[in-house]
């Protein structure tokens, strides 16, 4: 029986800011009887992706994947975030930890009782470098409401955020400071497009080991995530 999976998110799984997971997955699991679909918004946060389920059941995969979050902590550093993440996404409200808990619960909830998926559900991705900073320790905070989410409802948990934290930990790479925003994005994309560079020499030149861009993805980056992902899917064929 083909295994449809399909991967839920922002960015990082549309792929167009970055190397796509879900591009990976797709070349990995060819052979495998697994369709993949990547069913990503740029910007998307948690409220977003509640809205948006009614397309995704339409569809009714056999396993799928949540990956959210990172806008949502993002848009918590500061003030100045949280206006231009309630600005860009037209929420009725500033995102928060809290928030992100309701609207995980919802999320994983509506696809349990509209969906017959096995489920997984994926820490985000770490920000920056800096294991120490703001930014990190809010990755951690929100890492452990999906974790915690995982466990009330009885799906699969994904540790990404504390994968790529060891990652970083293990390597020589140089602590480099949050700098992130649409200049940062773009730059990226442009030097991809228009210089031909590939994003893991951009990520090199920027000393960012798991990122283009502090946020999105390089290969290794992106790698992690399919690796995850591959395991769950695989893992499921095998119960069968």
């Amino acid at each position: 029986m083909t295994t449809r999976l399909m991967c839920l998110g922002d960015s990082n799984t549309t792929g167009d800011y970055g190397v796509s997971y879900v591009g990976m997955l797709a070349r990995r699991l060819a052979g495998a009887d697994v369709t993949v679909t990547g069913s990503g918004v740029n910007g998307e946060v948690s409220y977003g992706l509640v809205q948006r389920l009614d397309p995704v059941i339409d569809q009714q995969p056999t396993a799928i994947t949540v990956l959210i979050g990172t806008n949502d902590a993002w848009g918590t550093l500061s003030d100045a975030n949280a206006r231009q993440v309630v600005k860009r996404c037209e929420l009725p409200y500033a995102p928060s930890a809290p928030r992100f808990r309701e609207h995980l619960a919802s999320i994983v909830a509506r696809l349990q009782s509209a969906t017959d998926a096995r489920i997984a559900v994926l820490s985000p991705p770490v920000l920056a470098q800096q294991l120490d900073s703001a930014a990190a320790r809010t990755g951690r905070e929100f890492a452990e409401i999906v974790a915690d989410t995982a466990r009330e409802y009885g799906v699969a948990y994904l540790p990404l955020f504390e994968r790529q934290c060891e990652q970083l930990r293990n390597s020589d790479a140089d602590p480099v400071p949050l700098r992130t925003g649409e200049r940062e994005w773009y730059s990226a994309v442009l030097q991809h497009v228009l210089l031909r560079r590939s994003y893991d020499r951009i990520s090199e030149r920027r000393g960012l080991l798991l990122t283009t861009d502090h946020v999105h993805q390089n290969s290794r980056g992106a790698g992690m995530i399919a690796d995850l992902i591959e395991q769950f899917v695989k893992d499921g064929v095998t119960d069968r």
